[in-house]
């Protein structure tokens, strides 16, 4: 049975302050789930040493270069999210590549810096609205995670967490249905193949603590990457008492 996975993503939100006050505010108590938190990268620190004094909770980082060092003012490589005690990286956010224009090959190219240095990267898949209506989701969803696969073995699967986050969803207050969430989620997994069963498969797009349950009880949906609602210490707690 695949473990519950909460994760979240403050994106580029916050300050010292808040991320002091949310550390003591979040209470996990009853929670079963694995639960990441993502803080911006000046705020890992913070995190590491709540996580440390607090558990119940591991750091994650929102994005990383795919290359180990160097010339590349501004970026933050795998090898430096370790030195924070970081187990897990999002590569591939939407916004990562509406934004800053990362392709399939780059976030395939981070998803393997992510794993070879040791981190478990969190891979985000879905379609923009114009690409839904055209009824290309399914085609789109195949091509992002085609260009990681090209570049690992299979079983490599088993050390990463597929999000698929409808575009559309993200922050709009929009969600998708349970049964259209679990549809593509039952997709991803047959992409993974044989190996496909024991990946965690978590949901992104406006989750909050009133819809978290109805989509965890989707027999292909193992927990949510939490956007917004993890901004709130409270909020974000009762969508990871949701996932059991």
């Amino acid at each position: 049975m695949r473990t519950p996975l909460v994760a979240a993503n403050w994106k580029m939100n916050g300050s010292r302050e808040f991320a002091e006050r949310f550390f003591t505010d979040l209470d996990l108590e009853g929670v079963i789930s694995g639960v990441v938190v993502c803080p911006p990268f000046p705020y890992l620190s913070l995190a590491a040493q709540a996580a440390q004094d607090k558990g119940g909770f591991v750091v994650g980082g929102q994005n990383l270069s795919q290359e180990p060092a160097g010339a590349f003012t501004g970026e933050v490589s795998a090898g430096m999210l370790l030195d924070w005690n970081t187990h897990y990286v999002i590569v591939g956010h939407s916004e990562r590549r509406s934004l800053y224009l990362e392709s399939n090959e780059l976030v395939a190219g981070k998803f393997v810096a992510a794993q070879a240095a040791g981190l478990i990267p969190i891979l985000c898949v879905g379609e923009t609205l114009e690409e839904r209506e055209q009824g290309r989701t399914l085609e789109v969803v195949a091509e992002q995670m085609a260009a990681v696969r090209n570049r690992i073995d299979s079983s490599a699967w088993k050390d990463a967490v597929v999000a698929y986050e409808p575009v559309w969803a993200i922050g709009t207050g929009k969600t998708a249905t349970p049964e259209e969430a679990q549809s593509v989620h039952e997709f991803i997994r047959a992409q993974l193949g044989d190996i496909g069963a024991e990946v965690q498969i978590l949901y992104g797009g406006s989750v909050k603590s009133a819809n978290a349950s109805a989509l965890f009880a989707q027999v292909d949906i193992d927990g949510a990457l939490v956007g917004g609602a993890s901004l709130d210490a409270k909020e974000f707690a009762a969508i990871c008492r949701a996932a059991v």
